[in-house]
C-alpha cells in the first residue's frame, strides 16, 4: 500500500514548540493521495519551520481528532524540486529568488530540465545570463542549497540510524551544524536531554567511535551517574561507585578516570565538593532551596493573629483541637515558613483546612491569595474536598510544559499568591521543589505537610525529610491519632509497622484487617478469592484497590490485573475492547495515568475508566480509547496508549497520596528485593476500612524491620545547618 501524503504549500502556522519542533499549522493542498476532499487540511508534528513559498510533500495519516476534527499527523516529508521547464520558470520567479519571469525564462532556456542540478553543480553556469549580478547568482545558488540541504540532512540522520521524528527535532534545534555537531562529537546530543545515552552511543560506535574515546568516555560518565542518581535517589555520589559501575561499560584507568572528571568539572558540567560528586542541575537545586528555605525562615514574622478566638468557636469546623495541632495552626496562620507531619489519622488535613479557613477570615483572602497544592492529581483532589477551595498539582501551578520539561512561571514572573499550602511533601523530589520556590513569591508564606515516615519521591532528594532532620526549622510533630473508630486496627497496625513492633497482633485477624498466609505459588489464587467475594457483597473496584510492590513475576502488577480485569469487567460480545501490546483493553476498565499531561489536565497516578473505544472501520482514520478521569474525558490515539495502564493493580508508589476504602497487598517472598519498612507502611496506610494482606508472614516481618530506603545521599540537609553556623 501507497504512503497517504498530501503535496502543497504551508497556509498558516497556528502553534510552534521552539524547543522540538512540534508544530500544529493549516496547509494548502495541491495533491493528495488520501480521501480528504477539502484544499484546508489541519497538520500536526515535527517538522522545521515551513515556508509558505515552498511546495512540500509531507507523509503520515489522516486521524479523525474527536476534538479538532480530521488532521493529517506527519510522519516524514520531502521539499518538492520542481521538474518541468514551465514549473521551474515559476519556481525560479517566485518570491524566495531575486529575479524576475524574462530572466527566469533565459536560464530555464539554457539548461532545460537539468536547470537545477546545473546551478548546483556549478553555479557559475549562471554567468552570461542577462541582468544577473555576481549577488543574485550566489542568492540563487543558496536558496537552492537549502532546498537540497534540508532534505539531505534528514536523509543522513535517518541513515544512521536516527528515527525520522528525532530527526526532525534535531534538525529543528540545530538547523544546519546537525551534521557537524554529529561528526564533530555525536554525544553532545545528549545535552538536550533528548535521546537516550545508549541510543547515541550504539550510533556512534557503528560511526567507528572506539569504546575508550575521551567523547564516549565523558558522556558515558554523565550517563552512569544519572542512572546512579535515579535509581538510588541520590543527589550526589562518590568517586568510587562512579568508577565501578563505569567499569561495567569500559576498562579506565584511575589517572584517566580523574582527568576526566576535572574536564568535566571544568566544563561545568559536574561540581565536587568534599569528594562529593554532582551533577551541575542537583548541586545548584540544593543550593537553592537551601536558599530559600532559609530566606523565609528568616523573614521576621509580623503575623498576629489569635486563632483562639477562631477555633473556640463552637461553629469552627465543630473540632476540639488538642496544644500540637493548636500550635501547628497558630504557626501555619503567623509564620513564614511551617513544617507539619504526622501519621495517618493525626489531623494533617484537618489543621489545612483550619488554617485556610482563619487566613481567608481573619485576611479577607479571596481566591488568588492562597494556593493549595500537591505533586499529583489525587491528592490534590483530596486538598479541594476537604476545604472546599481550588487546589492544583504543583506542575499545573508552575505552568509546566511536558515537550521540553521546563515551567512558564519561575523567579522571573512568579505565581503572585501570598499564602502556599502543599500537602503530601513526602513525594516532592529536589529539582519540583527547586522549581516551586522559583515560581513562588519571594515573602510569601509557606506550609509543608507531609509524612516523614512515608516513602520518600521516585525521584532524586528526600525533601520533607533533609528539611525536618536539618533540626533549625520550625517543625510541629503530630502524633495523637484520632481518625479511628472504635474496634480499627489498621491505624494501630501502621504505627507498630513504623516502629518495628512485631507482635503476633499483625497475624491476627481484626474487624477491618486480615492476614491470609499463603506461600508464593497460592498467592495469586487467594487474592482472587479475596477479590472474588468482595464483589459478591456488592463492592466494586472504585471500593477495591489492589497494591503490590513489582511489577512482573506470577504475582506482579502486570499478572494481578490481567487476572482482576476478567473479575471486575470481564469480555462480552457487547463490550467493545482493543489490544495493544498484548494488553486488552475494554470499556468499563479502571486505569492507570503514568505520566504528567497538563494539556488534558491529567496526572501521573489519576485513576480513571474507559468510557469509550473507537475502532475505526476505515483504515485511513486511526482508533481512539476515551477515558473519563471524574469526568475530564481525555482522549488516546495509539501513540499516547503507552501513557496509561490498568489500575486494578498498582504500585505503592504510584499510590501515594491516595486513600481506598479496601486495600489488598500481596507480600511474598519474591518481592522482597522491594521490600522494606517505608513501603510496606505507605502500603498499609492507603487503607481506610478494611486492609487485607496475603502472602508470607516471613516476608511480611522482613519488610518491616528493612530500613534501606533511608539510605539516600542528599546534601540538603547540611547545607541548612551550615548555613545558619556560619
Amino acid at each position: 500500500m501507497d504512503k497517504e501524503y498530501i503535496k502543497g504549500h504551508l497556509y498558516k502556522e497556528i502553534y510552534r514548540n521552539e524547543m522540538n519542533g512540534y508544530m500544529v499549522a493549516l496547509f494548502k493542498i495541491k495533491e493528495t493521495n488520501t480521501s480528504f476532499e477539502d484544499n484546508i487540511i489541519n497538520i500536526t508534528g515535527v517538522l522545521p519551520s515551513l515556508s509558505d513559498k515552498k511546495e512540500y510533500i509531507l507523509y503520515g495519516e489522516i486521524a479523525n481528532h474527536k476534538k479538532y476534527g480530521i488532521q493529517f499527523n506527519v510522519s516524514s516529508f520531502d521539499i518538492v524540486m520542481p521538474s518541468k521547464e514551465e514549473e521551474l520558470v515559476t519556481f525560479l520567479s517566485s518570491d524566495l529568488f531575486p529575479i524576475g519571469e524574462k530572466t527566469a525564462e533565459k536560464i530555464v532556456s539554457r539548461y532545460k530540465e537539468e536547470t537545477i542540478n546545473k546551478i548546483l553543480e556549478d553555479k557559475s553556469c549562471l554567468v552570461g545570463i542577462p541582468r544577473l549580478t555576481d549577488k543574485k547568482i550566489d542568492k540563487i545558488y543558496n536558496v537552492l542549497k537549502d532546498y537540497q540541504n534540508t532534505s539531505n540532512i534528514v536523509i543522513e540522520l535517518t541513515k544512521l540510524g536516527f528515527e525520522m521524528k528525532e530527526s526532525l527535532s534535531f534538525l529543528n534545534k540545530y538547523e544546519g551544524k546537525i551534521l557537524d555537531t554529529v561528526n564533530n562529537n555525536i554525544y553532545e546530543l545528549i545535552d538536550s536531554d533528548d535521546m537516550p545515552f545508549t541510543k547515541i552511543d550504539e550510533i556512534a560506535i557503528n560511526m567507528g567511535i572506539e569504546e575508550d574515546d575521551e567523547r564516549r568516555l565523558l558522556a558515558l560518565i554523565i550517563y552512569v551517574m544519572k542512572s546512579l542518581c535515579f535509581n538510588n535517589g541520590d543527589t550526589y555520589l562518590n568517586l568510587e561507585e562512579i568508577s565501578f559501575n563505569l567499569s561495567s561499560y569500559v576498562s579506565i584507568t584511575p589517572e584517566r578516570l580523574d582527568y576526566l572528571m576535572m574536564k568535566l568539572i571544568r566544563d561545568r558540567k559536574l561540581v565536587v565538593e568534599d569528594k562529593r560528586y554532582y551533577l551541575k542541575k542537583f548541586y545548584e537545586a540544593e543550593k537553592y532551596i537551601t536558599d530559600r528555605i532559609c530566606f523565609l525562615n528568616d523573614i521576621e514574622d509580623n503575623g498576629n493573629v489569635n486563632i483562639e478566638k477562631y477555633i473556640d468557636n463552637e461553629k469552627f469546623n465543630g473540632i476540639e483541637y488538642d496544644d500540637i495541632q493548636r500550635k501547628a495552626i497558630q504557626c501555619g496562620v503567623n509564620n513564614n515558613l511551617t513544617i507539619i507531619t504526622g501519621g495517618p489519622g493525626t489531623g494533617k488535613t484537618t489543621i489545612i483546612k483550619a488554617i485556610v479557613k482563619i487566613l481567608t477570615e481573619a485576611y479577607k483572602l479571596r481566591d488568588n491569595d492562597i494556593a493549595l497544592l500537591a505533586p499529583t492529581g489525587r491528592a490534590a483532589k483530596k486538598m479541594m474536598e476537604t476545604t472546599g477551595r481550588s487546589a492544583s498539582t504543583i506542575h499545573k501551578y508552575l505552568g509546566w510544559d511536558k515537550d521540553t520539561n521546563t515551567f512558564e512561571v519561575d523567579e522571573f514572573s512568579p505565581n503572585p499568591e501570598k499564602y502556599i499550602i502543599v500537602d503530601e511533601v513526602s513525594m516532592i523530589d529536589t529539582l519540583l521543589m527547586e522549581a516551586l520556590l522559583r515560581g513562588i513569591r519571594r515573602d510569601s508564606k509557606l506550609i509543608l505537610v507531609g509524612d516523614y515516615y512515608q516513602l520518600p519521591s521516585v525521584s532524586e532528594g528526600q525533601i520533607l525529610k533533609d528539611l525536618i532532620d536539618s533540626d533549625v526549622l520550625p517543625v510541629i510533630r503530630l502524633n495523637q491519632i484520632y481518625r479511628q473508630s472504635e474496634g480499627s486496627y489498621i491505624l494501630n497496625l501502621a504505627y507498630d509497622i513504623k516502629e518495628k513492633n512485631i507482635s503476633e497482633d499483625l497475624f491476627i485477624k481484626k474487624e477491618d484487617y486480615l492476614f491470609i498466609n499463603s506461600d508464593n505459588d497460592n498467592t495469586l489464587n487467594y487474592v482472587k478469592e479475596v477479590v472474588s467475594k468482595a464483589i459478591n457483597k456488592g463492592l466494586t473496584d472504585r471500593e477495591v484497590q489492589v497494591l503490590a510492590p513489582m511489577y512482573k513475576g506470577i504475582n506482579g502488577i502486570d499478572n494481578l490485573n490481567i487476572m482482576l480485569q476478567e473479575l471486575f469487567n470481564p469480555g462480552s460480545e457487547k463490550k467493545k475492547q482493543i489490544t495493544y501490546r498484548e494488553v486488552i483493553y475494554r470499556v468499563g476498565d479502571k486505569v492507570l495515568q503514568l505520566v504528567n499531561d497538563p494539556d488534558n489536565n491529567v496526572y501521573n497516578g489519576d485513576i480513571g475508566y474507559i468510557d469509550d473505544i473507537i475502532i475505526s472501520k476505515d483504515k485511513k482514520i486511526i482508533n481512539q480509547i476515551n477515558i473519563n478521569y471524574d469526568g475530564n474525558i481525555v482522549e488516546y490515539t495509539p501513540d499516547k496508549f503507552i501513557n496509561f495502564r490498568h489500575g486494578y493493580a498498582i504500585s505503592i508508589h504510584k499510590a501515594q497520596g491516595s486513600e481506598f476504602d479496601t486495600v489488598i497487598i500481596p507480600i511474598t517472598i519474591s518481592f522482597k528485593r522491594m521490600l522494606y519498612n517505608k513501603l510496606v507502611y505507605t502500603g498499609v496506610t492507603r487503607a481506610k476500612k478494611s486492609l487485607i494482606i496475603v502472602g508470607d508472614p516471613n516476608s511480611f516481618m522482613y519488610g518491616i524491620n528493612n530500613d534501606y530506603v533511608d539510605n539516600r545521599k542528599t546534601t540538603l540537609k547540611d547545607f541548612i545547618i551550615n548555613k545558619y553556623n556560619y
